[in-house]
């Protein structure tokens, strides 16, 4: 059994800890944190932007640390999942990996392209798994869609267009302010420029046009440049929608036989899908794929979870959980962030 030892226990953490109670061959076994409440079990205070409050935790089978370094120095732990804000992931995932631990990140890597160099070089020396959780890929719909261009189910993908926009979150006292996330254009956006590098491959150039905020992305429209037969793929993203529209994604996918849509989000409260999944295919018929998955609040994370604990198991990383592609990914959002600033096509470095 892979044992599991989860860092930070706010939002992301309970939703690790809850999406870890399906999980095949692992368990949760340790949790570190400050918070003597949460050691406690009272995880009341804890609220996001989906799922339930946190309520009261039987932790009477899960050891307890204040000090995360202790966790690490847990010869029983196998995976060190963490759940802190961005700008402490360098330093505990370093430590992580130093201690010889195969270490699962919550995403953005960082928003910093020279600390998620080094976070990958790390990896590589220690000779541990670095995985990154980019969730998006495996929420069903996202997941449908990477595999049908994957495998070219309907030929060739010949454009795409995304959207992901939210308002301003003021849920938390952590994200109200997208200055602490590196702008919208990160922690938001880093999901579509994911699903694109993997999906798509890494593009070669952006021409972006948005929005800039103390240098900082609020709000972006890319057009992404493959090589020569490419896709041609687009993508809005930022947090500068109405209070009523909380979250919202889309995409619409045109492959040589079959046009896919999607679309749903968060209105006045209420979520709202305006369009499930739908195949529409050159008969004229149009369907909506029965998709796998979980039926819980968490089960995407399950998945992303499962997906890490099959790497420790294996020895080789998820292609979708790689920390060379979310530092691929953050080296986009960077670019698109020069493009805005400049009025020119950005390559990616």
């Amino acid at each position: 059994m892979t044992r599991i030892g989860i860092i930070g226990i706010g939002f992301m953490g309970y939703t690790h800890f809850e999406g870890a109670r399906d999980l095949r061959g692992a368990a949760v076994t340790a949790i570190a944190t400050r918070d003597e409440k949460k050691l406690a079990g009272d995880w009341t205070s804890i609220q996001g932007n989906f799922g339930p409050r946190g309520g009261h935790v039987d932790l009477s089978a899960v050891r307890k640390f204040r000090d995360y370094r202790e966790l690490l120095a847990d010869p029983d732990i196998d995976l060190v999942d963490i759940c802190l804000p961005t700008d402490l992931h360098e330093r505990v995932v370093l430590d992580s990996l130093a201690a010889g631990k195969h270490t699962l990140v919550e995403k953005p890597l960082s928003v910093d392209l020279p600390a998620a160099d080094r976070m990958v070089a790390a990896a590589r020396k220690a000779g541990k798994l670095l995985l990154v959780g980019q969730v998006l890929p495996f929420f069903p719909e996202f997941g449908f869609l990477n595999e049908v261009i994957r495998t070219k189910k309907y030929g060739t993908l010949h454009a795409a267009h995304f959207r992901r926009v939210i308002s301003r979150p003021d849920w938390s006292s952590d994200m109200s302010d997208f200055r602490k996330l590196g702008g919208w254009g990160i922690d938001l956006h880093i999901h579509d420029n994911h699903f694109i590098c993997l999906s798509c491959g890494v593009p070669k150039a952006v021409f972006s046009r948005g929005l800039l905020q103390d240098g900082l992305v609020n709000h972006v429209q890319t057009q992404y440049v493959f090589g020569e037969g490419g896709p041609s793929v687009s993508c809005v993203s930022g947090g500068i929608a109405a209070k009523g529209l909380a979250f919202g994604h889309a995409f619409e996918a045109y492959f040589e036989d079959a046009t896919i849509l999607f679309d749903a989000c968060t209105l006045a409260g209420q979520w709202t899908v305006n369009r499930p999944l739908t195949v529409i295919t050159n008969d004229g018929h149009a369907t909506t794929p029965i998709l796998s998955g979980g039926t819980t609040w968490c089960a995407g994370f399950t998945a992303e979870l499962q997906a890490a604990v099959d790497s420790v198991t294996s020895g080789t990383p998820s292609p979708v959980l790689s920390g060379d592609l979310a530092r691929d990914a953050l080296k986009v959002c960077f670019a698109e962030a020069q493009s805005i600033a400049s009025g020119q096509l950005t390559p990616i470095a």
